[in-house]
């Protein structure tokens, strides 16, 4: 009947006409057929939108049907190594939990004095509440040697034997009486529960999306994945994998979104059980109470000869040590720069910092020592906003710029001008007064591993990416702070800290890059704060100057 009508029409018509009904009744006719054959096609109609000439947002299926990526393969790969290095640990009791008080710890070949640059060697059997030895490791513990009266310390190096054995080694590097500590800061039960529930959820952190239209606002919970049957708004940067959604608000677009903020969930994946092993009281236990102080002497021996500071050096454990409240390198030559030499260094430089607080920390110290260097107003608002330092007569730019999700703050702050660190890199021209610093990780600390893994492999290839068009160009990796004791350990404890510090190191491995290794250091200097004192961040900056100069 209906072919029937669409002949009829083209009969009484001139040619013109008949041409285009022709046309018409042919796309009706194939539209028709496809609609019989493919019921279901009415559901990919209509989730099919045109792109909106008004939106910079890629709006697709919240999940896409995508074969496996390289990445998503290395991702995979990673996570299984780790799930080896944190396998399940159950327990019926507290007591059949790693006992620091029952454990003991045994001086390998002892001595009455040490020399400067000896290695003292301590083995390690732990045991449970109950006396009982421990068959498995996995213990996550902290050897620190220190000097107060010389402002000097340093971390130890801990080798797991995986059967309840652990070498902990330090190595003497200055003269004088020392005290050494082995903490306990989660038995292996503890370390095995915060990676299972790690892994378990996204929902430890709530993102609250502000839309801006015209003279309204509006609301919407956002996050790194949504488990909602409402319309959203859909983030997502294509080439690396990286997504942010927000549920979308009634009669505003998706493109008026402005501001973030977040709060914590009350919410937790551990057990009653479990969350015992995270009391005050069972937190960074000390493990050698029979083994105080030693003595160590001079013993006449000089240092070897180290090389300059530079890109693409391999950075040993423990990469060095503070005397006097100053970092000394163990890998490389490092000079201490007074205000004189720093601002000589920085002559010329433009100079990105891309990361968290902690790099804020950078942009806020410098003017304090080169006090020609002023902060240029960009008319932004708060402490998140994009922070830029300027010396005009000396031509020296330095910016600090936060990264992109997931940040976790109570502040509200603007996604406006923001992307992920690695499109950040991409952006940056390069050559060999240009420095680039990054440091990712106690933002991710609440969220499962992938989503670090991931930003990590990004980061990678912009790097790769940099380096194709500018080999010149500097980069520095800063790694993570340690930082307060007691914090809420399920979400932000160091135990998570760790974890990305391990694998941050692995993934940019056989890079040119610099790294600042201020996990070891922040151990070193006893900091347990996420945002170390001003003498700690001098030290940090002088090491990156070591590198760029």
């Amino acid at each position: 009947m209906f072919l029937e009508f669409c002949w009829t029409l083209i009969m009484f018509s001139n040619t013109t006409l008949q041409k285009t009904l022709v046309m018409l009744m042919s796309l009706l006719v194939i539209a028709w057929i496809y609609f019989i054959i493919y019921p279901q096609s009415a559901k990919f109609w209509s989730v099919v939108k045109l792109p909106s000439t008004e939106s910079s947002h890629l709006k697709i299926p919240k999940n896409p049907l995508r074969s496996p990526t390289e990445t998503d393969v290395r991702i995979k790969e990673i996570v299984r190594k780790l799930d080896q290095l944190f396998p399940p640990r159950p327990f019926t009791h507290q007591n059949s939990t790693t006992s620091a008080v029952h454990s003991r710890a045994t001086v390998l070949n002892p001595r009455d004095t040490y020399c400067r640059g000896d290695q003292l060697d301590i083995l390690l059997e732990v045991r449970d509440h109950w006396g009982r030895r421990k068959e498995h490791g996995g213990d996550f513990l902290r050897a620190r040697m220190s000097s107060p009266a010389l402002q000097a310390g340093a971390s130890g190096k801990v080798r797991d034997f995986n059967n309840g054995s652990y070498l902990v080694s330090f190595t003497l590097f200055w003269e004088g009486r020392v005290s050494l500590s082995l903490l306990l800061i989660h038995p292996s039960e503890g370390a095995s529960a915060l990676w299972r529930a790690r892994n378990q959820g996204y929902d430890r952190v709530i993102f609250m999306g502000q839309f801006a239209n015209r003279t309204s606002q509006a609301r919407s919970e956002c996050g790194l994945t949504l488990n909602t049957s409402a319309e959203l708004c859909q983030y997502l940067d294509t080439r690396d994998q990286e997504a942010f959604y927000c549920v979308k608000p009634q009669h505003v677009p998706c493109d008026a979104l402005t501001h973030v903020t977040t709060r914590n969930k009350n919410i937790s994946y551990l057990t009653v059980k479990e969350k015992s092993l995270f009391q005050r009281s069972n937190l960074g236990v000390e493990m050698m109470k029979d083994i105080k102080v030693i003595d160590v002497s001079g013993c006449n021996k000089s240092e070897k000869k180290k090389e300059k500071c530079q890109t693409g050096i391999k950075i040993p454990v423990p990469s060095g040590y503070t005397l006097k409240g100053s970092w000394m390198t163990t890998f490389c030559n490092q000079i201490q720069l007074n205000a004189i030499k720093i601002k000589e260094c920085l002559k010329g430089k433009l100079i990105y910092l891309l990361g968290d607080s902690t790099l804020r920390q950078w942009i806020y110290y410098l003017p304090k020592v080169v006090k020609t260097l002023k902060f240029f107003d960009l008319h932004g608002t708060g402490l998140l906003k994009k922070h830029l330092l300027l010396d005009a007569e000396k031509h020296t730019q330095i910016q600090w710029k936060k990264h992109s999700h997931p940040f976790i703050t109570l502040q509200l702050y603007s996604v406006i001008d923001e992307d992920y660190v690695p499109r950040e890199i991409d952006r940056i021209t390069g050559d060999r007064n240009t420095a680039v610093v990054i440091s990712l990780g106690q933002h991710f600390r609440p969220f499962p591993i992938d989503i670090f893994i991931r930003r990590a492999i990004n980061v990678r290839k912009a790097i790769e990416r940099l380096f194709l068009r500018s080999p010149a160009t500097k980069v520095i990796l800063k790694t993570e702070n340690i930082r307060e004791m007691h914090i809420e350990t399920e979400r932000f404890g160091d135990f998570h800290g760790y974890v990305q510090y391990l694998t941050m190191k692995d993934i940019l491995q056989d890079l040119n890059v610099g790294v600042i290794d201020a996990w070891d250091m922040t151990i070193a200097y006893g900091t347990n704060n996420v945002h170390p004192p001003d003498n700690v961040i001098g030290q940090q900056i002088n090491m990156f100057l070591n590198y760029v100069c």
